[in-house]
This record gives C-alpha cells, sequence and structure tokens, in this order.
C-alpha cells in the first residue's frame, strides 16, 4: 500500500448552529455551539486514513489547550503525528456558522498554520512517501518547498487550493493532481462554472497550465475528472440528505487518495469517493463525520 503524507492546515472548529444565516448587521440567537478538530489537511488526512490508507500528518499546532485534543483526534483515527510540530501562540481556528439547510459559512483564524515554515517539514518523511496531498491553509512557501521537493522524489502530488489563491505558472508542472470545486475551478480559470460543460472547459484550461490531471468537484450534482486528451469522467452524486457540507470536499479528497494508493483504478475511486462524501453529509462536524472504510463499503453494496 503507498505511503500517503498530507502537509497542512490542523484546526479546532467552533462550529455555532443556526436556523438561517443572519443578514449584515443582524443579530439572531444561535441554538449552541460545538467545538470539533478541523482544518482541511487534518480532515483530509483523517479522511485518508479512516478510508484505509496508511497517513502522516505534517503541519503545526500552538501552546494552547485546543493543541493536545487536535493531536488526539488525528491519532485516534490512524494518523502518525510525529511530524506535527509546536509553534508559540493559537492553534488554527474555524469559526463555522451551519444553517438548517445544511450550508455553511467559515472564517479562519490561521494561528500556528501560518506558522508552519519549509524547514518544518521533515526531508525523510517526502522521501518515504509516495502520494502528498497540500491544500492553502499553509504558506505558500511551505507548499512549494515540498511539490519541488516531492517532485525530486517522484511522489505524486495532489493539491487542493483552498482557499483559491492563482497558482504560479511554473508550479502548474509541479501538480500531478489539482482538485477543485467549482468556485476555485472558476477563479484559478477565469470560466464560470455553472454546468457539467463549464467543468470540463475550466479544466481544460488548467491541463493547458501543466497540470496532469484534474479533478473538479460539483456538490450535489457530482464530479468530473480529466487527464491527458481522453475523455472527462463524470461521477454522479448519491442522493442523500444533507445535514451538515462542512467536510464534505475533504473527506471526498482524503477518500480518494486512499483509494487510489489501495489499487483502484480512476472511475472506481471516484465512486469510492463520492460515497464518502454523501456519507459525511449526512452527519454533523468535521472529522467527526467521516466514514470508514467499511462504512464506504457497505453504502456502496446497498448502492447496487
Amino acid at each position: 500500500m503507498s505511503r500517503i503524507i498530507v502537509a497542512g492546515s490542523i484546526n479546532m472548529d467552533l462550529v455555532n448552529h443556526v436556523k438561517e444565516f443572519p443578514k449584515p448587521g443582524e443579530t439572531i440567537h444561535g441554538r449552541g455551539v460545538d467545538y470539533l478538530p478541523g482544518g482541511k489537511g487534518a480532515n483530509q488526512a483523517v479522511a485518508a486514513s479512516l478510508a484505509g490508507g496508511d497517513v502522516t500528518m505534517i503541519g503545526a499546532v500552538g501552546e494552547d489547550s485546543f493543541a493536545e485534543p487536535l493531536l488526539s483526534s488525528l491519532s485516534e483515527r490512524g494518523v502518525a503525528t510525529g511530524s506535527v510540530v509546536r509553534k508559540p501562540g493559537t492553534s488554527g481556528l474555524a469559526f463555522i456558522t451551519v444553517s438548517d439547510a445544511g450550508e455553511n459559512q467559515i472564517i479562519l483564524s490561521e494561528g500556528s498554520n501560518g506558522k508552519l515554515r519549509p524547514e518544518d517539514v521533515p526531508a525523510k518523511q517526502l522521501a518515504d512517501a509516495d502520494v502528498i496531498v497540500l491544500q492553502n491553509e499553509i504558506p505558500w512557501e511551505t507548499n512549494l518547498h515540498v511539490m519541488q521537493a516531492s517532485r525530486s522524489e517522484r511522489a505524486k502530488v495532489v493539491y487542493n487550493p483552498a482557499p483559491v489563491r492563482q497558482i504560479p505558472a511554473d508550479a502548474y508542472p509541479l501538480i500531478d493532481l489539482l482538485v477543485v470545486n467549482e468556485t476555485e475551478a472558476a477563479g484559478l480559470s477565469g470560466i464560470e462554472v455553472a454546468s457539467q460543460q463549464d467543468a470540463a472547459r475550466a479544466g481544460r484550461e488548467l491541463l493547458s497550465r501543466g497540470a496532469r490531471s484534474v479533478l473538479v468537484t460539483l456538490g450535489a450534482k457530482g464530479s468530473l475528472y480529466l487527464e491527458g486528451d481522453g475523455q472527462p469522467i463524470f461521477t454522479p452524486s448519491f442522493r442523500v440528505r444533507a445535514v451538515d457540507t462542512t467536510a464534505a470536499g475533504d473527506t471526498f479528497i482524503g477518500a480518494f487518495v486512499a483509494a487510489g494508493a489501495q489499487g483502484l483504478d480512476t472511475p472506481a475511486a471516484l465512486r469510492f469517493a463520492t460515497a464518502a462524501s454523501a456519507i459525511a453529509v449526512t452527519r454533523e462536524g468535521a472529522q467527526a463525520s467521516i466514514p470508514t472504510r467499511r462504512e464506504i463499503e457497505s453504502f456502496l453494496a446497498e448502492q447496487g
């Protein structure tokens, strides 16, 4: 089985539940606050681990009361945390508001995530990795360092540029798989994504810049995978009742990477990841909502 490294953010999510999002200037009553371990990097690491992957986390936590619960949440779900460093100050925080419709709004306070430097990334871990997963909740210089080192070590780079920011032209060829949602695809390509056809055009544009493959997630509509000159692979979503979409995208990415690391071909890995994401949105929380490999396989068996 391939070894997976996730270099990215580790956050404590402060989740406030409301009936509807407040209008600008409006004060409303919440329905309670939950403290839940999250962060795009940590979520993707947990998703890959629970889906059967051999996963190591590279990241940073602070010196506050959240650090130990964040590390415990990872290790309890099978993620190796020996390469997570401590930084002065607070851990990363995410202030999340979830509506009764299952939609969410998120404000990030980067804390220790913003202090993760290239020198904090162990060279041995990169040398031992087969797949390395990155996002945009740590400094770009650290992401770029990992991409460059991964290329020399011949590890596959999976990059989820969220929150979205422009990618330098010379970085695209360092990316084996670029995973973007509709908003990110539009922001990077300059092509508005409102349909499957739009997603294909945006994906082709990103491929033309040097990424080896592109995966555009389309929310409740499914996903579109593009590689080279081949036909796009569209994978429809499963119909479920959404309760909380907080970690849906992270679950999809982690499960897809884990499925590929375990030898599934691309169409099968996409369906596996789609099932994992479908299960996650029926549950509250970030890491707490992520399903195990057994749950995903049972779900797929029920779908026929």
